[in-house]
């Protein structure tokens, strides 16, 4: 019987409260988009995201995710506290009724398609590309680190990149668009060293040290 990962988006709330095993059948789906079950592989449909999210706080009948795991997601972003007006604005909508049930649809299937070609025409100079490598080769090397970024993390900035500067506008990546989103793509992917808890913050500062192309960015 397919389950729910037959779908173009797929949430995975609290993930860290699945079984490890329930957590490794993603990585087959996230990695090939196809599953295999008794021996038959059936492809998913396309286009297939996961997003899911986990409580950082809470241990008890939580499993971490393994390295492997975490480095098949794009991106990892947290949350801020919600401020005052925030929170009293999601108390007077939810005050009657959830207004999630009347929540219309902003996208479809034809749309993302067509996101996702507009991004893949979006091109990187030469010299970006290096700045985006030296920057992940950085992690390799700093004593902060116990691992560095993986090749998939460098493919996963890069496809980041182009479609940050396709959603700005624009045909091309720009140093910025790297150093901005680095932390971000690069973050959940390395191991961290004795004393190093702000994972963030030192992806910022390995970009900050490395020099920055000045020419010109248009291919």
């Amino acid at each position: 019987m397919k389950g729910p990962v037959f779908a173009n988006l797929l949430l995975a709330d609290e993930i860290n409260r699945a079984t490890p095993r329930t957590q490794s059948a993603l990585l087959e789906a996230m990695e090939e988009r196809q599953v295999t079950i008794d021996g038959e592989t059936l492809p998913l449909e396309k286009p297939f995201l996961v997003i899911a999210t986990e409580n950082p706080i809470e241990t008890t009948g939580t499993y971490p995710l393994p390295e492997a795991q975490l480095d098949r997601f794009l991106m990892k972003l947290s949350m801020s506290p919600l401020s005052r007006e925030q929170e009293r604005s999601m108390l007077e909508r939810f005050r009657e009724a959830s207004p999630l049930a009347d929540l219309p649809a902003v996208t479809d299937v034809a749309l993302l398609e067509e996101a996702a070609d507009a991004v893949s025409h979006v091109t990187m100079n030469s010299d970006v590309l290096d700045y985006m490598l030296s920057l992940a080769d950085a992690t390799r090397h700093t004593t902060k680190l116990l691992m560095g970024v993986s090749p998939r993390g460098t493919m996963a900035l890069q496809k980041a990149a182009m479609a940050f500067a396709a959603i700005s506008g624009r045909n091309y990546v720009t140093p910025d668009d790297v150093r901005y989103l680095a932390p971000f793509v690069f973050g959940h992917r390395v191991i961290p060293g004795a004393g190093t808890t702000d994972l963030k913050g030192l992806i910022r500062e390995l970009a900050s040290k490395e020099p920055v192309p000045v020419e010109q960015w248009k291919e």
